[in-house]
């Protein structure tokens, strides 16, 4: 619910004054409820506070205890408190004020540097421990906040945004031309697979499900979540398993209504957003609150060329879940006039770096726009629901069940899933064996579409050996690797997976004063969706049957059994670039002569799509890798521009 930052001198000079107010001063930008620092000697600590939840109102920060002698300073909301108030034993009369900042405090004097285990939420926080003379800080699991630093054999800078943190003269804002490199040489929506790397040179950033250790002018980053260690859920029958599905769920959609603002969520005509509309709607009718949701639609004059299986315009589906769950005021918004050019400034200045998610970014920042304005605090979503509530891919189940020669079970899912699905047997089992006995792809084959990057800076910075490290080919796919059925939990696993999330919801809830809420992504769920047998997840010819099953009679049938039609946001991007072609096509061919765009860039490859797009671009070109290149090409040419304005 903050922004916040500090200083950390080891050598024990004192912070000049003027470095932390340099701090302070840079994130006046943003709107927020309460500022306070705190300054002892060599130690500087400071928060920006939105009060979002009802604990946090009049809420202190940064807070010192000087019975522990600890300070803290935190951007959180804490979801599993009853369970902290029970293991910490919180007297009684206490619980309805304790701040979640003054929780984390009371974990970390309990636990030391284990207490991040202890914690289930959206965090990150620095505590300055005056008896040990270190700071330890945290950021959650998903990296769901940002928690960026500094760090010579001098002092320690950190911050929730980069830009405060180049206000101190002893940070540059040096280009980071690796994390660049990474960013043009996978095509893939991985910004870097180096999860303490930024932008800039002399930042880093503490990565999600890490915690951070500063004593003695050394700094120790130590991982404290992993998902390999679970136990296998072993229920009786499949209502046990949806009954305690729902029990999970429920809690983790009802901790995140907790705010005295209202509560708003993005609604598509899917699964993951509508389930979590569902069980939303309903736990406000206890508080006399209604959910206000928030849905992108095209423009009106767009003509639709998804193909049948694929709708622009959700609208039908939508209304289905509205009408069906109650409790709603719904919205559809059209955006027009916005575009991802029209976009592309704002973003930069919110993202502090380049973004690779041009498709969506102009109804994303539309929907916080909408939001704020009608006075909402939590903004909820269905982000991770493809990897956790709504997981279950049936063909890669049938292609595990054909490696296993369990002919019979497999021959009862195909015949099912092919009648579900509206498709003919044989084109199932053709798909299903392809899966099952992967070809071997010709390294030469991977790699013939263009690449953004210039060649020699890519042998310069060695960056597809560096990707490659990481199991990411130069199409930026994952090298070849076992079934997902079988991997499914390296998806939380693989840290580089976690990190554009957290990044963007926390710069535009700074922005817009809202926090951006995930319930599908809550630890408790995570851990219940992997402990889960995969015959839950799919089963009847049933892709994604655990969710189907457990919303029975909570979202309508339209939606919960629809098997056949899938929403695609974003296909009239270039639909709406139309009127600004030819400026946006201008600006490319003028980045094209840029000297240092040609030592980043691969001109010749940019040159190309330039050529093949024409000054009439196709609109169903919006999701080509053509498009995406000169849109990326041109929001790292502004960044950098910028950047030398600086």
């Amino acid at each position: 619910m903050s922004a916040i930052h500090g200083i950390c001198h080891f050598n024990h000079e004192p912070i000049p004054l003027e470095h932390g107010m340099n701090l302070m001063k840079s994130l006046d930008r943003y709107s927020f409820d309460d500022t306070h620092c705190w300054l002892q000697g060599s130690i500087f600590l400071g928060c920006h506070a939105q009060w979002i939840t009802p604990e946090s109102i009049g809420e202190k920060l940064p807070y010192y205890d000087a019975s522990r002698q600890l300070a803290i300073t935190a951007d959180a909301i804490i979801d599993n408190r009853e369970e902290l108030f029970e293991r910490l034993q919180v007297e009684y009369p206490y619980r309805k004020t304790v701040t979640d900042s003054e929780l984390i405090m009371l974990a970390y004097d309990k636990w030391g540097e284990d207490a991040p285990k202890f914690i289930i939420g959206d965090f990150a926080f620095m505590i300055w421990d005056e008896r040990k003379q270190l700071l330890f800080g945290a950021r959650d699991f998903s990296g769901s906040r940002t928690l960026y630093y500094y760090h010579n054999s001098e002092r320690l800078a950190f911050c929730t945004t980069m830009q405060p943190m180049l206000s101190l003269p002893y940070i540059s804002n040096q280009l980071n031309e690796q994390w660049l490199a990474e960013y043009l040489a996978n095509p893939g929506r991985i910004e870097t697979v180096d999860v303490t790397s930024t932008v800039y040179h002399n930042i880093r950033q503490v990565p999600p499900s890490h915690s951070i250790t500063v004593e003695n002018g050394k700094v120790k980053l130590s991982r404290y979540c992993t998902f390999n260690e679970d136990k296998p859920l072993k229920l009786k029958t499949n209502g046990e398993y949806e009954e305690a599905f729902r029990d999970v769920f429920r809690r983790a959609v009802q901790s995140r209504l907790r705010t005295h603002h209202q509560v708003g969520s993005y609604l598509s005509g899917g699964l993951d957003s509508g389930s979590v509309v569902s069980f939303a709607a309903k736990a406000l009718l206890n508080e006399n609150k209604r959910l206000h949701t928030y849905s992108y639609i095209p423009e009106e004059d767009f003509v639709d060329w998804t193909p049948k299986s694929r709708m622009a315009d959700e609208r039908l589906f939508i209304q289905s879940t509205v009408q069906h769950v109650g409790n709603i005021n719904d919205h559809y918004l059209d955006f027009r006039g916005k575009s991802p050019l029209s976009e592309m400034d704002k973003w930069l200045d919110t993202m502090e770096m380049p973004y690779k998610f041009v498709e969506n970014s102009f109804w994303l920042s539309g929907v916080y726009e909408k939001a704020r304005q009608e006075g909402i605090g939590v903004l909820l979503n269905g982000g991770r629901g493809n990897y956790s509530i709504s997981w279950g891919p049936a063909l890669d189940y049938q292609a595990t069940l054909l490696k296993r020669f369990n002919l019979f079970r497999l021959y009862r899912e195909m015949s099912m899933y092919s009648r579900n699905k509206g498709i003919g047997r044989r084109h199932l089992l053709m798909e299903v064996r392809k899966r099952a006995f992967p070809k071997a792809v010709n390294s030469q084959e991977q790699y013939l579409s263009p690449m953004l990057i210039n060649p020699e800076f890519a042998e310069r910075t060695e960056v597809y050996a560096m990707l490659q490290r990481h199991g990411i080919n130069r199409t930026g796919l994952k090298l070849s690797r076992s079934n997902p059925i079988e991997e499914r939990g390296k998806q939380f696993d693989e840290i580089i997976n976690w990190t554009t999330s957290g990044v963007s919801g926390t710069k535009m809830s700074l922005r817009h004063g809202m926090w951006y809420r995930d319930p599908t992504n809550d630890l408790r769920v995570v851990r219940f969706c992997l402990s889960v047998p995969v015959e839950q997840f799919v089963q009847n010819g049933m892709d994604r049957a655990l969710i189907r099953r457990s919303t029975a009679d909570m979202l309508p049938d339209k939606v919960r059994l629809n098997y056949k039609i899938r929403g695609i946001q974003g296909a009239d991007a270039i639909h709406r670039m139309n009127r600004v072609w030819p400026s946006f096509m201008d600006e490319v061919r003028h980045l094209c002569t840029d000297t240092r765009m040609k030592e980043y860039l691969n001109i010749t490859a940019i040159k190309a799509a330039i050529s093949k797009l024409g000054d009439n671009p196709d609109p169903k070109t919006v999701y080509d890798g053509d498009y995406s290149m000169l849109m990326r090409a041109l929001i790292v040419y502004r960044f950098i521009k910028n950047l030398e304005r600086r």
